[in-house]
């Protein structure tokens, strides 16, 4: 049985795998891999997996998943230890004293972080992915550890009862880890994970896939063996010795997609075969490959000559596409390649260790450049776990093209990328300078998308920063990821120089200094870990300098506002669902605008709902008026490339004006948390027309509510009463 220990006479499961190791490297340690089975059966010695089945069957199927891929002693003796850290109570320490400090580093490098307070499952994925990142920058066998241990994972799936974890997992895989394996060359895992995971999102689709599929099969069974037969024929009509020929179906996952790109039925799919010449060398491709072309009609747009331009993970082959008449007109995909080219294409990265069996490089930031794309990625979007999963994705799921600088420097890049992805690629500094572009020596706009061959020069200017702009059109995760942090560390620069005049004038128009001492005393009081946050928390309008004067000098503050009592003592609903309450008051008039032409429609912008007090500014609309935003509002950076549109706007301050703020709450205990919000909001003269939980997770919920005030004062005075709630953890307002 799968969970014996190994006994004494070298047999059970432990040896068997130390034998099949030891089968392709012969300086394995037999003895080691049977202690390390031994160990990690008793680890998990009473946990069971979904199925029923002792929990070592697990990292022992992970095992035989990179055996088979013929790695290295350590990736072995990681995969069959991989849970015991996260699962049990083994320390690394324990595992270097008993297998060396290179297995304990593996093992860290596959276990997740510990349990992540308050934060979504979302970003918890993240987090846990940002340190695989960093773990297999250093190693690349943390990958293959991980990727055979979401492969078994994957296989036994459906013993899972939970549909929504299932989804879960099967999204996650689809997003992040088949992509990874297709980056490490890995495409046999690669695609079971791809179609495993296209099953559980996708089950109608799957099913009619699969069906569709068997009724051709049915149809035609020997279709591919006529195919496969002609083109071995044509082959040897033309003396290319030595081929061997293959053919398949395409995978349903595959079809799928292609049915999504060109917008058809399956019934209108006519390429879903396709086959694999292999030959003895790099000058018989070629020859296979005219051979092919002048026996069979080519379809257009077909023909990748992987060869001269290798894939970023080393994968080589000649792509074609044509149609056999005399099998029914069939169309199909041919590809060409060597014998190594092939063991690369399946093995990836794994053929490292097929080919040299030297054991481990180290230098994967050198091997492989998508990794220190992710690298620069993780960097440029510093604690924003979210932006990074998002700027991953976009890194990993991108097709290529190949385009040069002057100097004919290769710089690949994913389809759709424009000259500013391009100058990011080259070197995050030559994007930021970036101010135009030339492309085969014409002057084109920045958001034109590049073909394969171009040859781009970069313009740049000293000095020059990001435009917002470039945002919305940029395809690279890794120039996304950099303008971003550009462009917010301006931002925040900005906010916090207002946020220290705006502090300065305040403490002035009371007639005294706003000296070190008094902004510290405010900091304190007011929550703010430091006075540079002080200031740039006011520099965002999330409280105002008046209240910061109150919060050093609290003898200043005049009596304070009482209004009646809020209606609405608590407020429950489901994530997603919006709790509406009655409408305003009739005489509470909008606040009036300066600066706009006389009978212009004004309108308050419902992304980032500014408020009397804001810094704002006002975007104009033919024929529609001016939306007046908030100058930190996200969504200014849409018309960065439209300056003509903004206007320069003030408020015009009159008596009893209310407004709707919009703010973000992140609360630990829903009930107490939702009636002390709303008792909170009324005890301070604010008015709740809008509660809505945007998310709701066992440990905290996510709120976002609309608060009526009347200018940024009493909005600072509502935000510190409920930062000071029994259960509030986060306060913010939205920003679009």
């Amino acid at each position: 049985m799968a969970q014996s220990a190994t006994e004494p006479g070298g047999t059970g499961p432990g040896a068997e795998l130390a034998a099949l190791v030891a089968s392709y490297d012969p300086t394995a340690d037999k003895a080691l891999i049977e202690q390390a089975y031994d160990f990690a059966a008793a680890a998990h010695a009473d946990q069971r997996r979904e199925n029923g089945d002792p929990y070592i069957t697990h990292p022992l199927a992970v095992a035989h998943i990179l055996a088979g891929y013929r790695l290295d002693s350590a990736s072995i003796l990681t995969a069959l230890l991989h849970d015991t850290v996260e699962d049990t109570s083994v320390s690394l320490a324990l595992l270097e004293r008993r297998f060396g400090a290179d297995v304990a580093k593996l093992v860290d490098g596959v276990t997740k972080l510990g349990r992540i307070e308050l934060q979504s499952e979302h970003t918890k994925q993240a987090e846990n992915f940002r340190k695989l990142v960093l773990a297999m920058s250093e190693d690349i066998r943390v990958l293959l550890v991980k990727l055979a241990d979401r492969l078994h994972n994957m296989r036994t799936l459906h013993f899972v009862e939970r549909a929504e974890k299932r989804r879960r997992v099967a999204r996650e895989t689809a997003d992040i880890y088949a992509p990874l394996a297709e980056r490490i060359g890995m495409d046999a895992i690669k695609t079971e994970l791809e179609v495993r995971a296209f099953r559980e999102i996708e089950p109608d689709a799957y099913q009619t896939i699969v069906a569709r599929l068997s009724f051709l099969r049915g149809q035609g069974a020997d279709l591919i063996e006529e195919i496969r037969a002609d083109l071995l024929r044509v082959l040897a009509e033309d003396g290319v010795e030595g081929a061997d020929v293959s053919g398949r179906e395409k995978s349903p996952v595959s079809i799928w997609l292609k049915m999504k790109e060109k917008k058809v039925e399956f019934e209108q799919l006519s390429d879903i075969m396709a086959f694999r010449v292999i030959v003895p060398d790099k000058t018989a491709c070629y020859a296979a490959l005219g051979s092919v072309h002048s026996h069979y009609r080519v379809v257009p747009g077909r023909f990748k000559d992987y060869l001269s331009t290798p894939k970023q993970n080393g994968y080589q082959s000649l792509h074609t596409g044509v149609t056999v008449p005399a099998r029914r007109n069939a169309k199909i995909e041919v590809q060409i390649r060597t014998r190594e080219m092939h063991e690369v294409a399946e093995f990836g990265v794994a053929a490292h260790w097929i080919y040299k069996q030297g054991g481990h490089s180290g230098s994967e930031r050198k091997r492989f450049p998508w990794v220190r794309d992710l690298l620069e990625i993780l960097d440029n979007t510093g604690n924003e776990a979210a932006s990074f999963l998002e700027n991953t994705k976009l890194a990993l799921h991108q097709d290529q093209v190949f385009c040069f600088t002057p100097k004919g420097e290769l710089i690949a890049l994913p389809r759709g990328a424009t000259p500013v992805d391009f100058a990011y690629q080259v070197h995050s500094a030559v994007g930021d300078a970036c101010v135009g572009a030339k492309i085969n020596g014409q002057i084109k706009p920045l958001r034109q998308p590049l073909e394969n061959g171009d040859q781009v020069e970069i313009i740049t200017a000293r000095g020059g920063t990001p435009n917002p702009a470039w945002e919305r059109f940029v395809v690279t995760g890794k120039a996304r990821a950099r303008i971003r942090r550009v462009v917010l560390a301006k931002q925040r620069a900005d906010q916090q120089e207002n946020g220290r005049g705006a502090i300065a004038r305040a403490f002035r128009q009371e007639g005294i200094e706003a000296t070190g001492e008094r902004v510290e005393r405010a900091a304190k009081v007011l929550k703010q870990g430091s006075p540079e946050e002080l200031y740039l928390t006011v520099g965002a309008g999330n409280i105002s300098a008046r209240d910061v004067v109150y919060a050093a000098e609290p003898e200043l503050r005049g009596p304070p506002r009482v209004a009646d009592a809020l209606s609405l003592t608590r407020a429950r609903g489901k994530p997603g669902q919006t709790v509406a309450l009655p409408p305003r008051r009739a005489g509470e008039a909008a606040t009036g605008i300066t600066g706009l032409v006389a009978g212009m429609p004004v309108a308050y912008a419902g992304c980032c709902h500014p408020v009397p007090g804001d810094r704002i500014i006002g975007i104009v609309a033919t024929g529609k008026g001016v939306t007046i935003h908030r100058a930190d509002c996200h969504t200014l950076a849409q018309f960065a490339a439209t300056p003509e549109r903004f206007l320069d706007v003030d408020w015009e301050m009159a008596d009893g004006a209310v407004h709707v703020a919009r703010l973000n709450i992140v609360a630990t205990d829903e009930g107490p948390a939702l009636s002390a919000i709303t008792i909170a909001v009324g005890k301070h003269g604010a008015r709740l027309s809008r509660l809505k939980i945007k998310h709701r997770a066992s440990d905290f919920i996510e709120v976002e509510v609309d608060v009526e005030v009347t200018d940024t004062r009493h909005l600072s005075n509502v935000m510190a009463a409920l930062r000071a709630c029994p259960g509030v953890e986060e306060v913010e307002r939205s920003k679009g």
